[in-house]
């Protein structure tokens, strides 16, 4: 079966940003495109030029969320259009640019999520293994003796001889626990993890990327001495896919939040994985292209100045993200309190509780009910929402002028 073509002339739109509904990406096989975002995040060029081979539209499309650039015609230009349903089939026929569509987004959110640690919180510093020891110290201190033995284990497994190695061994023989690591979890896909099991650490090697079918998983990371949550995972959702493709360190840890049946995929299956199963693939790659397009709304998150603004940003985010329709008097329960949503925005959630309690004083159309925050008028939301962001497009505008 053949994907349809279409030919656009220069200047012609091929995709608008914010436009809704979008379940098709393209693939240039002729001709050059130009994309640009009203207020490119952090990180991110203003303009980029595509040419033969590259593609675009793929996360949006395959996330069913609104797009997140547009994209014009520089010349005569000829696409394949792709629709999210028949992403399979061009799996099918084309291994390859499955896989150079996962390794670029791979890249793509390594920087995401780097770039969101930084601008979030202080004193994020790069890759180091010593930062396992200091994991197990916090970990020790906090009474959590099975995390803190796992992370001893894991670092003097990948620095025998390193400058904390010493300090571990004393630590491991008072919990009177092994130096060396058990062996690692069988290579069968499915497995079963009780509560607050530690599936990975930040910093140590990874093997696996991880696909939820049961169950919750924290994604934390440890940043000025403590640990902060940057996701709570649901079954559908998956993780740990950039150290399985770009063969770098954990960027984060991962913890059950309660019994969780998980599916794991390793190196070595991976790229056949891909090319044998093209359902499972084009699974994994609607996975990453929510993971991207969050991401990118992070980010975006981030250039909103005004705490408030990223509160209500933030909520409206997560909402977009179970697809919950927008409209007038829509109701949407999140799975969260307060601290929780003050912690995924790096904020303290003892000292900075201050906001919330305004925001809830002030609409009557967002509470705080038996623990849980529920918005009863996501339009109003993205009301909120869209009023914090025209004013960063004007910031923006602003400081290019003054600039020249």
């Amino acid at each position: 079966m053949s994907f349809p073509t279409l030919t656009y002339k220069p200047g012609s739109y091929a995709l608008i940003e914010g436009k809704k509904d979008a379940d098709t990406f393209y693939i240039i096989i002729k001709g050059k495109m130009r994309t640009h975002k009203a207020s490119p995040v952090i990180g991110e060029e203003d303009i980029k030029i595509l040419g033969p081979g590259d593609f675009f539209g793929v996360e949006s499309a395959m996330a069913r969320q609104s797009r997140i650039e547009t994209v014009i015609a520089m010349s005569d230009a000829t696409l394949i259009e792709i629709s999210a349903e028949k992403f399979g089939m061009l799996i099918q026929k084309s291994a390859p640019i499955a896989m150079k569509i996962i390794r670029s987004f791979s890249v793509k959110l390594r920087e995401f999520d780097n770039n969101i640690a930084r601008l979030s919180f202080k004193n994020v510093g790069e890759e180091d293994i010593s930062h396992i020891f200091e994991l197990a110290e916090y970990w020790f201190n906090q009474n959590r003796m099975i995390h803190a033995t796992y992370a001893y284990q894991r670092y003097l497994q990948i620095a025998p001889n390193g400058e904390f190695t010493e300090q571990a061994k004393m630590r491991l023989q008072g919990l009177k626990k092994p130096f060396q690591a058990p062996p690692s979890l069988s290579d069968t896909l499915s497995r079963n993890y009780i509560a607050d099991q530690l599936i990975f650490c930040e910093n140590e090697l990874g093997y696996e990327l991880y696909i939820i079918r049961t169950g919750g998983v924290k994604i934390t990371k440890m940043l000025d001495g403590q640990e902060v949550m940057l996701a709570m995972l649901q079954p559908g959702d998956i993780f740990g896919e950039m150290a399985i493709l770009d063969n770098k360190p954990r960027t984060a840890t991962a913890i059950t939040s309660g019994n969780s049946n998980i599916l794991a995929i390793n190196k070595a299956n991976f790229e056949t994985m891909v090319k044998t199963q093209p359902q499972l693939a084009s699974k994994i790659i609607t996975l990453l292209s929510e993971r991207i397009w969050t991401a990118y709304r992070q980010l975006a998150n981030l250039l909103i100045g005004d705490i408030t603004g990223r509160i209500y940003d933030t909520l409206l985010i997560i909402a977009e993200k179970n697809h919950m329709p927008i409209t007038f008097k829509s109701k949407f329960t999140f799975e969260f309190g307060t601290k929780d949503l003050l912690k995924m925005l790096g904020l303290n959630p003892n000292k900075d509780e201050h906001y919330l309690v305004e925001i809830f004083n002030n609409n009557r159309w967002l509470r705080l009910e038996q623990g849980r925050i529920v918005c009863y008028d996501l339009s109003e939301l993205k009301k909120q929402v869209d009023v914090y962001r025209k004013k960063v497009i004007m910031e923006k505008k602003r400081q290019q002028n003054v600039n020249g």
